[in-house]
């Protein structure tokens, strides 16, 4: 069974900084993608960076370049986000989801139709 289970959400101050990380089990690691997105209250889910754990790749949304880094641990089959300066747009749940990388319909972004598998997501907030 393909489980994704996110954690490190929480309350921090604008311009702080929280590493979520994204837990997977159930199917072979490298050969997958995992994706950040978040979805805030009334707002559609937006995807927020990707990488594909075959060549290491790594895709960023414009709004989080420079801020969010995108990483992963292969003996833990964890990926992280690593949020820094993080600022009153950046609250939401935060989810991460899997997508076979060899899938016909992966196109390397964070389209969140073509990704299979979805964790329950962690919450974000931001004070200002």
């Amino acid at each position: 069974e393909v489980q994704l289970v996110e954690s490190g959400g929480g309350l921090v101050q604008a311009g702080g900084s929280l590493r979520l990380s994204c837990a997977a089990s159930g199917f072979l690691f490298d050969d997958y993608a995992i994706g950040w997105f978040r979805q805030a209250p009334g707002k559609e889910r937006e995807g927020v960076s990707c990488i594909r754990k075959s060549d290491g790749s790594t895709y960023y949304v414009d709004s989080v370049k420079g801020r969010f880094t995108i990483s992963s641990d292969n003996a833990k089959n964890t990926v992280y986000l690593q949020m820094n300066s993080l600022k009153p747009e950046d609250p939401a749940v935060y989810y991460c989801a899997a997508v076979n990388s060899g899938s016909y319909y992966y196109t390397g972004r964070v389209n969140s139709d073509e990704y299979d598998y979805w964790g329950q997501g962690t919450q974000v907030t931001v004070s200002s």
